[in-house]
């Protein structure tokens, strides 16, 4: 018969391990050992198998792991909010950013500024801070009693107000809270928690009070409003509901990539020429070199206008109305042409250095130089011109009337915007803020006497001025060279192209300056800028030799019917299939 092996085990090494050394200390007497013959004494045996079993025992009593030194906190199956003692308003503004809970973020993206998801994700969290506000304080928002500094002042049973106008919304605590008395005059640092929370085994004392079981009574009688709480199907109050249901317009969505694309070789990377202008029969002028081409954005054909001999074109303008575009050369000359038969009406001297600002008033026509002069001509006199303004130090880069065309804004290499009033010869305001050169001016159509203006790479910032006042109003740093601007005509913003550094065009927000859109893809600066005669599309032009069309702004509505790009019942029953 073979011997079985032992069975490994802690329990069964030790077992054997005890049993034999207690035999040994049993079977040795004064050192030395027993024969093998000599029988065991069985007390002593009995003794050792005991004191054995004793130590299995207490070792399987041992616990595993070491006990837990937190104390174990039972809790109820209900938890009710306390408000004693709890500065809520500044608790509520310690709480971290509010995000929305059904959007949690792991990590922490940086969302840039101006961006479409970045204005939703604002407009989300807005809307759930005023939710949030609304359900934790009602109409009011509790603000703290600050308590006199004086021994002899009493401390109000309540610091906060809670009082919502609904009367039939339950409240906890009620209103016949206890005294508080502060333990000292040093206000404590509130915490971030809003509401402590107790178990009712807490309660049992009748320290607090318990939610109320059912809902009180009207003192008159029931409760017959009908945007009560009481008959209201919603889990938040009608005020939460108000906030979630008037939600303000979502943005516009602006296209980032230009629609269309038009190489334009030779046009001038300088920062002090007009070469791009947009006129009222929906045809695009722009200087290239020594010529003047034309682009019909209705059949997309460019045909040439005319070629300078020995001289380049500085800048171009279209009348308001009608098809003569005024082109200025380096020689100071200002040309009047029909676009429509590509003819040469007459040319105009008076300037004795290159002509990089035009600007038309019905008939008249106004220019501005390097030689520092601005003229008033009258094209249907012979003169040359009618008027000589003199006031800029340094060369003439921006020109511009204004709606009503009863004011002029003229702005210069010395760092300064002038207004002139109609066909005066002094200026009536001098504006000075600007501390780099102003070519960027742009009236807006749906203010009265409002200007907007733009500083070069030293200032970089646009400025808006009263000029019936001669005030400036707001001022906002781009951080880039503000090249051009223009207004919309469909809503109350403004488009600004930039240089140095970031080559952006900017569609902004007034009077919040804020950015709808941040659109890139020049190369260099973005100096030219035109709006189409609708409204809807603006073209920029650059040192990259490239011209570049965004859809920036929808259809303007007409009589509350069509608008956002839409298209009203009259239009459409006006197209013949």
């Amino acid at each position: 018969m073979e011997d079985r092996p032992p069975l490994d085990g802690p329990a069964y090494s030790d077992t054997h391990a005890s049993v034999t050394r207690n035999c040994s200390e049993l079977t040795t007497t004064n050192g030395h050992h027993r024969s093998e013959s000599e029988p065991v004494d069985p007390a002593a045996l009995t003794q050792a198998l005991n004191y054995v079993e004793h130590g299995i025992r207490n070792r399987e009593r041992t616990p595993v792991g070491s006990p837990s030194r937190k104390r174990q906190r039972i809790y109820g199956d209900r938890f009710i909010p306390q408000r004693e003692g709890r500065d809520l308003h500044a608790a509520f503004n310690l709480l971290p950013d509010l995000n929305p809970p059904t959007t949690p973020s792991r990590s922490k993206k940086r969302i840039p500024h101006g961006e479409l998801h970045f204005q939703r994700h604002e407009e989300a969290t807005r809307t759930f801070e005023n939710v949030m506000r609304s359900e934790l304080f009602g109409n009011t928002v509790p603000q703290p009693t600050p308590p006199e500094l004086s021994p002899d002042t009493a401390f109000p049973s309540s610091t906060h107000s809670t009082r919502v106008n609904d009367p039939s919304r339950s409240r906890t605590p009620p209103n016949n809270s206890s005294v508080l008395a502060p333990a000292s005059l040093t206000p404590s640092t509130p915490h971030k928690n809003i509401l402590t929370y107790k178990s009712p085994q807490h309660h049992r004392n009748g320290s607090a009070h318990l939610t109320p079981s059912r809902t009180p009574q009207s003192r008159h009688g029931p409760n017959m409003n009908p945007l009560s709480d009481l008959y209201s199907p919603s889990p938040v109050n009608f005020q939460s509901q108000q906030h979630l249901l008037n939600q303000s317009k979502p943005p516009r969505a602006i296209a980032k990539v230009p629609f269309k694309v038009l190489d334009a070789p030779e046009l001038a990377d300088d920062f002090y020429l007009n070469l791009v202008d947009w006129g009222s029969s929906n045809i695009l002028g722009v200087g290239l070199g020594s010529c003047v081409f034309m682009w019909n954005s209705a059949s997309g054909r460019v045909n040439k206008l005319c070629d300078l001999e020995d001289d380049t074109v500085t800048s171009v303008s279209w009348i308001q109305r009608g098809s003569h575009i005024a082109i200025g050369t380096n020689k100071g000359l200002v040309q009047i042409w029909d676009a429509e038969r590509c003819r040469r009406l007459r040319t105009m001297t008076g300037h004795s250095a290159r002509v990089g600002a035009l600007a038309w008033n019905d008939h008249i026509l106004t220019s501005g130089s390097r030689d520092r002069l601005i003229y008033h001509r009258d094209v249907r006199q012979p003169d040359p011109w009618l008027r000589k303004l003199t006031g800029h130090r340094q060369e003439v880069c921006g020109l511009r009337w204004n709606g009503e065309a009863t004011q002029l804004a003229s702005g210069g290499n010395d760092n300064k915007l002038m207004i002139w009033d109609r066909l005066e010869g002094q200026p009536r305001f001098k504006f000075t803020e600007h501390t780099a050169a102003v070519k960027a001016i742009a009236w807006s159509p749906h203010q009265s006497n409002m200007l907007a203006s733009g500083g070069g790479t030293a200032d970089r910032k646009i400025r808006f001025w009263d000029t019936k006042d001669g005030k400036c109003t707001k001022d906002y740093d781009t951080g880039s060279q503000v090249c051009n601007l223009v207004w919309s005509q469909n809503s109350n913003e403004l488009v600004s192209t930039h240089g140095f550094s970031q080559n952006q065009v900017v569609v902004w927000k007034v009077p919040s300056m804020t950015q709808v859109a941040s659109l890139t893809g020049h190369t260099y600066r973005v100096l030219y800028l035109a709006m189409s005669p609708d409204g809807q599309t603006i073209v920029t032009g650059a040192g990259d030799e490239t011209l570049r069309f965004w859809k920036a702004f929808n259809k303007p509505p007409r009589n509350g019917i069509g608008g956002e790009g839409g298209e009203s019942r009259m239009e459409q029953m006006s197209i013949i299939r």
